[in-house]
């Protein structure tokens, strides 16, 4: 893997001498820039991957070198080094858009801790999208992901997207099941026919037996001419049936039978007709469960499980949350015909930290609301929904004396989740807030601007 590079912005020799031996014995290339100005200058010209950056210097503080640069780029991390007497302008390259800040003299663990988290996104994307293109040109297209849920599910989908295994495919709502029974199809040597998808849960039982197995003319109010069911749309191909523990149990027996002799009949008709069909059934439920409690038919269950996959929830693979809201984001700029380009590192920190109760579909509305709000080159806290940052203030973890655990947690995370703390106990009442907090309400306002909670 290309090892990242960091721009160090230092006018001080010695001081930047010694960061450059540093952080290349952490294994990243270094560049280097005495002044503010050289820095503007050169990351005009190379993508630096992150910027470490003083901010007291002489020709051009790091102050205004920050704001050209997220000017010119908003996206690129950058990483303030500030005397403990000027703590007040680090706080105002927050606002500007730094990513965080140390106080000299430097915690050499902090730095390389600060570092590697910058970095890791930009680090995830790059081998997510390497692992992708090399995944579908194995089959399993659609496919976004390389924690270890989900190579563990590729694996799974190359290995049995040949055969014609009858497969049930289970996860939480929004996960993207129809996405990986598509795959299996995909991959099988059915590609070329069918790929036919019902939703069980969507029809009543009448109306889904018609669905599945069609229905003469005249079976039932309504029924004005003969209609092929999904069954035989789907001959030669792959049937998708999603929440399959909606199907009443009556209409379960018949299921079992088109499954075990590939023979179905059309509602109102006492002919049989033969197909040729590779079922595929998703479940937001644990099917084992409704077996016991009578719900489901224990031989239609085993008959579906043949291969069972596990879909795993977006906060179990958060590894893969960059790679899949920078495909969203791509997706619905190109809809909407706008120019966005990215997500910043606080943004993106803000959609890792989320616990996505909705999985993936939550994530791609949220990537689609922030793209439509924004109105420059990357979407920043301020776009994404606010109910992430609700998500994140509740999410401490607590030590054995019951204590919030805030160690390793920087100033800048500590205020917010105070202020967010604090909102939350005054019911949103901002003047109460500001009182407690002991600041003034302009000051509250412009915090909750800085960290896009207004």
């Amino acid at each position: 893997m290309t090892m990242s590079t960091i721009l160090i912005v230092d006018d001080d020799t010695a001081h930047r001498t010694m960061l450059r031996t540093l952080i290349k014995g952490w294994n990243y290339n270094v560049e280097e820039a005495d002044d503010g100005t050289v820095a503007v200058e050169k990351v005009r010209l190379t993508p630096y991957d992150a910027v470490l950056m003083d901010i007291r210097m002489v020709k051009m503080s790091g102050i205004e070198a920050l704001r050209e640069i997220k000017a010119f780029n908003p996206a690129i991390p950058v990483l303030i080094m500030t005397a403990y007497s000027s703590v007040e302008t680090a706080v105002e390259a927050l606002k500007i858009g730094a990513y965080d800040y140390l106080t000299k003299p430097l915690d050499f663990d902090v730095l390389r801790f600060t570092l590697d988290r910058m970095l890791d996104h930009t680090r995830l994307a790059v081998e997510n999208r390497t692992l992708r293109e090399r995944l579908e040109g194995r089959g399993a297209q659609g496919m976004i992901g390389k924690s270890a849920p989900m190579l563990e599910l590729t694996e799974m989908i190359l290995t049995v997207a040949p055969t014609d295994a009858t497969v049930l495919i289970s996860g939480e709502s929004g996960t993207g099941k129809e996405l990986v029974a598509n795959a299996i199809h995909v991959g099988s040597e059915r590609s070329g026919k069918p790929f036919v998808a019902v939703n069980c849960a969507a029809l009543t039982e009448t109306l889904l037996e018609s669905e599945l197995f069609g229905h003469e003319k005249g079976a039932f109010t309504g029924a004005d001419k003969r209609r092929e069911g999904r069954f035989m749309q789907a001959d030669g191909g792959t049937l998708f049936l999603d929440e399959i523990g909606e199907i009443p149990l009556a209409l379960q027996s018949k299921l079992l039978r088109a499954l075990q002799q590939g023979e179905v009949q059309r509602v109102g008709s006492d002919t049989v007709l033969h197909v040729n069909v590779r079922v595929i059934a998703a479940t937001n439920r644990d099917l084992y469960e409704e077996v016991q409690a009578g719900k489901f038919r224990e031989d239609l269950y085993y008959r579906l499980n043949v291969i069972g996959l596990r879909v795993p929830a977006l906060r179990e693979r958060r590894d893969d949350i960059p790679l899949l809201a920078d495909f969203f984001l791509r997706r619905f700029a190109e809809k909407n015909r706008k120019a966005v380009k990215g997500a910043t590192p606080q943004a993106m920190d803000a959609l890792v930290r989320h616990d996505w109760p909705g999985n993936v579909r939550e994530l791609e509305n949220a990537m689609e609301r922030a793209v439509i709000m924004t109105t420059g080159e990357y979407v920043t806290l301020r776009e994404l929904p606010r109910n992430l940052s609700d998500a994140q203030i509740n999410d401490v973890p607590i030590t054995a004396d019951g204590e919030p655990a805030l160690a390793g947690l920087s100033l800048d995370e500590l205020e917010r989740r105070a202020i967010m703390a604090t909102l939350k106990e005054c019911a949103d009442n901002k003047s109460e807030a500001a009182r407690r907090l002991g600041i003034t309400r302009a000051t509250l306002h412009n915090k909750l601007k800085r960290y896009g909670m207004e």
